[in-house]
């Protein structure tokens, strides 16, 4: 390949490039932090973000899971012309879109605190997956609108008529032919995107309920992410020196020092959510989805 055609090819993956900057930029405000932020500060900071991309990331998991199930559900209830069992599910489905995502997961969440409350959940391998789960309940939906968009589009297909001709089981053509070989590019561009979602939904989520928005759940109760460290006393004053420093320029290198962890938590809240939304983007771009 010609020198100008890798060149070509590079510019089309803005998603590799955003990776990319955002893992360097990740090491770089590590050092920093390692450097000039005292050391429990540090561990809250380290413990509050990989938190929040593990909650993140299983509730990508979780909602594939639900996504998959629910759309196969509908797809051979439609087959079967079992009216009223698709009606049932769909009411559920629309029931779940019409419920504010944030209400929900801080519904959800108050039920888990009062578990770990009365000690029925203790550990975070316990408590991660359900956190996870709740917030999956309410943005699964977006994948089973994707994937029944895709087992429609190529239902009007000839290939798909062929297939059954030819004897190929229903659930192997779907799962395998359609939605693996054809449309697995669109389901990873949307679970990109819902990674994005559930780090916004989660740091919305424990900000509201740190800053003490509900009476029966607080952050004590559950585990330390980049929300709830938002919300802290610490980081609340370091976020007042930002403001601080638009009338008094001078003060500006101090917020790299003395008001390190706010900043730190903030910027990387900004980081990811940007870095993920143009990570999305590129790869769209590159596959033209």
């Amino acid at each position: 390949m010609k020198m100008h055609d890798r060149v070509r090819a590079l510019s089309h993956k803005k998603d590799v490039r955003w990776l990319a900057a955002w893992l360097i930029t990740l090491l770089v405000v590590s050092v920093w932090c390692l450097l000039f932020l005292n050391g429990p500060a540090l561990k809250k900071v380290a413990e509050g973000f990989g938190s929040t991309l593990l909650i993140a990331f299983l509730v990508s998991l979780f909602s594939l899971g639900l996504g998959w199930g629910f759309a196969l559900m509908l797809h051979f209830l439609e087959l079967k012309r079992k009216s009223s069992a698709t009606l049932a599910v769909t009411f559920l489905m629309n029931l779940i879109r019409s419920v504010p995502q944030v209400v929900g997961v801080l519904f959800c969440y108050v039920l888990i605190a009062q578990g770990i409350e009365g000690r029925l959940f203790q550990s975070n391998a316990i408590i991660f997956p359900l956190m996870s789960v709740c917030m999956s309940l309410f943005i699964f939906v977006e994948i089973t609108d994707l994937l029944r968009e895709r087992i429609a589009h190529f239902m009007r297909l000839d290939f798909y008529n062929a297939l059954r001709v030819c004897g190929v089981p229903e659930g192997r053509i779907v799962n395998f032919d359609i939605l693996w070989k054809n449309s697995r590019v669109h389901i990873l561009n949307k679970l990109i995107s819902v990674f994005g979602m559930a780090v916004f939904l989660q740091c919305s989520a424990d900000f509201i309920i740190s800053v003490g928005l509900s009476a029966e759940v607080n952050a004590v109760n559950l585990p330390v992410t980049l929300g709830s460290l938002l919300a802290t006393l610490d980081s609340k004053q370091d976020i007042l020196a930002i403001g601080y420093t638009l009338t008094h320029p001078s003060y500006f290198y101090k917020l790299f020092f003395t008001h390190l962890q706010g900043v730190t938590v903030a910027f990387l809240i900004v980081l990811s959510l940007l870095s993920i939304d143009r990570i999305a983007g590129g790869y769209a771009e590159r596959h033209r989805l």
